[in-house]
């Protein structure tokens, strides 16, 4: 996979190109500047004993990989399988702050389908944007 060029220099500067990638629940991967997963990792190995099957799942397949000076890395076969992206298709990198999320395309356009026509949950009905 190639990093947009406008995330490269960001990432350098915060992790020197050193990334992990993770699966999520959400059947998408997780992409965390190196600093960022560590301070991530030690929350989530904080989670209570109910939350061991997730934690198995995030923890268990956290992989850590290198961007090369072209921007590329390679994501492996498994982690690639598990988020259903095909060598084929295209990815989507979507922004989410402390970390990047990496989605089939087709596979991102259709949660984010859903997730517009559900519109906001209960608990962010009062949020207004300022």
């Amino acid at each position: 996979m190639v990093v947009p060029t406008r995330h490269r220099d960001a990432l350098n500067l915060l992790s020197e190109g050193r990334l992990t990638l993770t699966l999520s629940l959400e059947r998408c991967l997780w992409m965390f500047p190196r600093p960022a997963w560590e301070t991530t990792r030690a929350e989530i190995m904080e989670w209570p004993l109910s939350a061991k099957p997730v934690q198995r799942i995030v923890l268990g397949n956290a992989t850590d990989v290198e961007m090369d000076g072209n921007g590329r890395l390679l994501i492996s076969p498994e982690l690639r399988n598990a988020a259903g992206i095909r060598p084929e298709t295209k990815v989507m990198l979507v922004g989410m702050g402390s970390h990047f999320e990496i989605w089939d395309a087709a596979a991102h356009e259709a949660n984010q389908e859903k997730a517009m026509s559900a519109g906001l949950p209960d608990e962010l009905k009062g949020f207004r944007l300022r």
